[in-house]
């Protein structure tokens, strides 16, 4: 397994973007995204201001939106 970057929530919010999530709706500092295309694939990122998303959450994050590291590393 390839080492995982250091993002915060926003971060992943715009690689999201240019695959084809969009935000469906937010609460709080949740943000919940799904996919234009295929409407199965959802997933909530959280957004906080000057904070890095756990190890444990990104990749959840990365496997509700049905991409390997590798991929997700590109996309930023």
């Amino acid at each position: 397994m390839s080492h995982l970057p250091q993002v915060s929530g926003e971060h992943v919010v715009r690689a999201l973007k240019r695959i084809g999530f969009f935000i469906h709706h937010k609460k709080g500092s949740h943000f919940t995204l799904r996919h234009a295309v295929d409407k199965s694939k959802r997933t909530v990122v959280p957004v906080h201001k000057g904070k890095t998303l756990g190890k444990g959450l990104l990749l959840s994050i990365i496997k509700d939106a049905g991409l390997s590291v590798e991929e997700f590393k590109d996309l930023l």
